[in-house]
């Protein structure tokens, strides 16, 4: 199970207004996705987050895996993150400035905790990711996102990350009212690449959609 070790960076979060969650990949680790920051647009107002999953994986086998196969882990990782988001709040950071952020398998545990938690987030932005199943279990996911701007990239092929789990996962984020942003890129490979930086600042971070 997931023990409570975050990294932080940017403004204290005593004195941010905005706060960006960043959450690794598999076999990855908090201080790795924090060094993508630097290649964000964010103001001053901007406090960084990092949790790092136990044992660098936040569940044990695919996100195409049946849930029940990912527990308690998958439920552990949820957990958490609802426990930094209360915490964000109870400091006064409302959701709508709150942005949560991933890299494949955080990519997926971004959408994933979004989806089950919709609402106006300040956006959320998934690096080669879809939601979380063997397929897709749409009552698992509730609320509106009344617009909340989601940008996800992919690439055709990924070998994590099939091309139609991304499509699928963005039709059911639009019908929960996500304002989303997918680009497939040809061949990418499974990392991340400058233009997907670009457009997560200008889509999301840097959105005249935020509130």
């Amino acid at each position: 199970m997931h023990q409570i070790n975050i990294v932080y960076r940017g403004k204290k979060l005593e004195e941010a207004g905005k706060v960006l969650i960043m959450l690794h990949g598999r076999g990855a680790s908090a201080e790795d996705i924090l060094s993508l920051s630097s290649y964000f647009k964010m103001n001053d107002d901007f406090a960084i987050i990092a949790p790092q999953a136990t044992n660098h994986t936040w569940y044990p086998y695919s996100f195409l895996a049946e849930p029940s196969r990912n527990e308690p882990f998958l439920s552990s990782a949820i957990d958490l993150l609802n426990g930094i988001v209360n915490d964000l709040v109870s400091k006064g950071i409302a959701k709508e400035n709150i942005y949560i952020l991933g890299f494949s398998q955080g990519a997926c545990l971004t959408l994933e905790f979004v989806a089950r938690n919709a609402t106006r987030w300040g956006g959320a932005i998934a690096f080669t990711g879809g939601l979380i199943g063997d397929k897709l279990y749409a009552e698992k996911y509730k609320g509106d996102f009344a617009g909340t701007p989601i940008f996800i990239g992919t690439s055709d092929p990924d070998f994590h990350v099939p091309v139609q789990r991304v499509k699928d996962s963005t039709s059911l984020l639009t019908k929960m009212n996500a304002n989303v942003k997918e680009i497939v890129y040809k061949d990418m490979g499974h990392t991340i690449i400058q233009e997907e930086i670009d457009w997560a600042n200008k889509w999301v971070l840097n959105s005249n959609q935020n509130v």
